[in-house]
């Protein structure tokens, strides 16, 4: 009987785990990297201490990235990043300080994860890596923990949902716009422990850094991994970054194709080509709406950046439609480049002198303003427009205030009129 065609994800647990894995399997796979972030480090730390461990598997293949709260706004937060330093200098492992980024651009940028790769990060948007077609997913800190002392960590292999995107993008139609688009189809748990394996000619004619926005927001309809196939692009990426940071990749990459066979439980197709700027709306990602819906909302704050997009393509769209232009004196924007290589090239590129000319304010590469541990805490009541992934009460520190979910283009755009502003005006 001939055997049944894989997806991505049942290929990469097949291969992890030494078995002929399909959906619904429970397997132990081999880890190649662990992650974690200060949000989470230390209850993983504390693990391993009550697990009895003195050392992890491999410190080549683990990273702890001070990211959520930096630089360090409290005193508590700061006795947390000297027990991450402190235990980076007693086992070896990686260890990415102060301003270095958000742990989702560092890690890929890093070469520290190549194509076909099984990682696992103390952090929901760890699926960010599948646009680069590795099975990345987020686990708790103790499971963490048992994956850096033992190498290995079990896995549901779960089922795969096609999505294919096809036509052509829009002018003023941004990947942004493709997640939100699918969240408002599905909803935040139409893919509840899937695997989502993005496809067809609108994703392959997208840039990494693009691609790198959808898979991030897979973890915002419920799935465990958001996967895309390698191609050109994805090669020319980590041979730059391995030529940038002088360092070689983790190992050779191995990239994964589904089968022409492979069992999807559902193929959902999404034509762009009638696509306008979307936003999602308060309090739920998949609250989605037409911009023209709210067009005109008042806006107190805008935030670019986050582990969703803050890369310099998304820079680079805000930067061409700021510059020469001046922000609303009656709004704040905080700009947070997502990684240290990410703030240089942007200062390189005159990006970053045209976001202050222009009146914005540009905060240390972290997450800080994204789950509102500092930088751009927004006042009771305030509606405010964000590039990041998540929108639900309180996530930018204030449950009393009010964030809308938009591409960087409609973020640099409604800065100007502190109100919901459609970008296809200034572009």
């Amino acid at each position: 009987m001939r055997a049944l065609g894989k997806t991505i994800a049942e290929k990469i647990l097949s291969a992890h785990s030494g078995t002929d894995a399909h959906a619904g399997d429970i397997v132990v796979a081999d880890i190649d990297f662990v992650m974690s972030q200060d949000g989470t480090s230390a209850l993983a730390i504390d693990a391993i201490a009550s697990m009895g461990a003195e050392r992890v598997f491999d410190p080549a293949r683990i990273a702890m990235v001070m990211d959520h709260s930096c630089p360090s706004p409290l005193e508590g937060v700061s006795a947390i990043h000297a027990k991450i330093r402190a235990f980076g200098k007693k086992t070896g492992i990686k260890v990415y300080d102060w301003g270095c980024g958000v742990c989702h651009q560092l890690i890929p940028e890093s070469g520290c994860v190549v194509p076909g790769d099984l990682v696992i990060g103390c952090d929901s948007h760890t699926c960010t890596y599948g646009a680069l077609n590795v099975f990345s997913t987020g686990v708790g800190s103790t499971d963490g923990a048992a994956a850096m002392v033992s190498g290995k960590l079990w896995f549901k292999v779960p089922e795969t949902v096609k999505v294919i995107y096809t036509g052509t993008l829009p002018k003023g139609v941004y990947s942004k716009d493709l997640i939100l688009a699918l969240a408002g189809r599905i909803g935040v748990d139409g893919a509840t422990y899937a695997a989502l394996e993005f496809t067809g000619p609108v994703i392959d004619s997208l840039s990494i850094d693009a691609r790198m926005t959808i898979s991030n927001m897979a973890i915002e309809l419920g799935a465990k991994a958001g996967l895309m196939c390698a191609d050109a692009k994805t090669q020319a990426f980590f041979e730059q970054r391995a030529a940038r940071n002088g360092l070689p990749l983790a190992h050779e990459p191995q990239p994964v194709d589904p089968d022409e066979d492979a069992r999807y439980t559902r193929t959902i197709e999404i034509d762009v080509s009638a696509l306008e700027p979307i936003v999602a709306r308060p309090h739920a990602v998949g609250n989605v709406a037409a911009l023209a819906e709210i067009e005109g909302l008042e806006l107190a704050e805008g935030y670019l950046g986050t582990c969703t997009n803050g890369r310099l393509e998304d820079l680079a769209i805000a930067t061409a439609i700021l510059k020469g232009r001046t922000i609303h004196p009656d709004f704040r924007l905080v700009v947070a480049p997502a990684s240290r290589d990410i703030y240089l090239d942007a200062m390189a590129q005159g990006f970053i002198q045209t976001l202050v000319a222009a009146g914005a304010s540009v905060v240390t590469p972290g997450c800080g303003p994204c789950v509102g541990t500092h930088n751009g805490v927004p006042s009771d009541g305030e509606n405010v427009i964000s590039t990041a992934n998540r929108n639900f009460k309180g996530r930018m520190g204030n449950s009393n205030a009010f964030i809308y979910l938009a591409s960087p283009a409609t973020v640099a755009a409604s800065s100007l009129n502190a109100r919901v502003t459609d970008p296809r005006e200034y572009l």
